[in-house]
């Protein structure tokens, strides 16, 4: 069963990280963060928005449809002075027009059908000549194999069903493109990172990050038997990886620029 996020039990399932420095220098490396106006759109528990924050912008605005994760980025961001919460959604974000300096969409679009319509609200909201960013993966990043690093690929070798699931949800480069320029934006570059997710000192600690299903929306599709076993199955397979484990994901980002 799909990932509710309207759930109470799931509000602090994306408050548990925070950014990790490879996408904070990423970042960085490619537009000034410090004094601009921000927005998060699909911001689930806050982690981006925060990580904003702290990179020296002057206001972060979090934007999420459900009121459970907003909840939950409240309590990540309390002690956060420049940063407001709204309840809005990609389509409608209930944010004002021609305000912002950049607007990221992390892990959102392979939640939506109509790109167009989520990247014409995104330009409808930045000004001229502000930063897009999208990061999302695509077909090709959800297929790469399993390895002691690339765990999510491992997900897949023990239950091949999910990748259908998987690749029918994601959008393709060409599709991204696409939908971006038909809505006034031009492409500056895209982007593989390989993000840092999370650093596990102990495999202990891995599976009991699996096994809440831990900001991970994909494994929601599973049952808890089945998620048993896949746990198992990672434990036989990294039984011998040298500690500690580095899990990281391969993403595709795009940073395009408002005309």
């Amino acid at each position: 069963m799909p990932i509710n996020f309207h759930d109470d039990k799931n509000k602090a399932t994306y408050t548990t990280r925070i950014a990790d420095d490879t996408w904070v220098k990423f970042i960085e490396k490619r537009m000034e963060i410090r004094n601009k106006v921000v927005a998060d759109i699909g911001c689930g528990g806050g982690i981006y928005t925060k990580a904003f924050s702290e990179m020296g912008a002057s206001h972060v605005t979090g934007v999420d449809f459900s009121k459970e994760m907003l909840k939950g980025a409240a309590d990540n961001c309390k002690e956060k002075e420049n940063i407001t919460l709204v309840l809005g959604d990609a389509i409608s974000s209930n944010l004002p027009s021609n305000t912002y300096d950049i607007v990221l969409e992390r892990a959102l679009i392979h939640h939506l059908n109509d790109l167009v319509a989520c990247f014409k609200e995104a330009n409808r909201t930045l000004k001229t000549n502000g930063l897009f960013i999208i990061q999302d993966r695509t077909p090709k990043d959800c297929t790469l194999p399993g390895d002691a690093n690339h765990l999510r690929g491992y997900f897949f070798e023990k239950f091949p069903q999910l990748i259908e699931k998987e690749v029918a949800r994601r959008h393709t480069s060409d599709q991204v493109q696409i939908a971006l320029a038909a809505n006034g934006f031009e492409l500056l570059n895209e982007t593989q990172l390989w993000e840092t997710r999370r650093v596990y000192e102990e495999l202990g600690a891995l599976t009991q990050d699996l096994l809440q299903r831990t900001g991970r929306s994909i494994l929601h599709e599973i049952t808890d038997s089945e998620l048993q076993e896949l746990v198992i199955f990672l434990t036989n397979k990294l039984e011998h990886t040298t500690l500690p484990i580095v899990e990281k994901d391969s993403w595709t980002v795009w940073i395009a620029t408002k005309k």
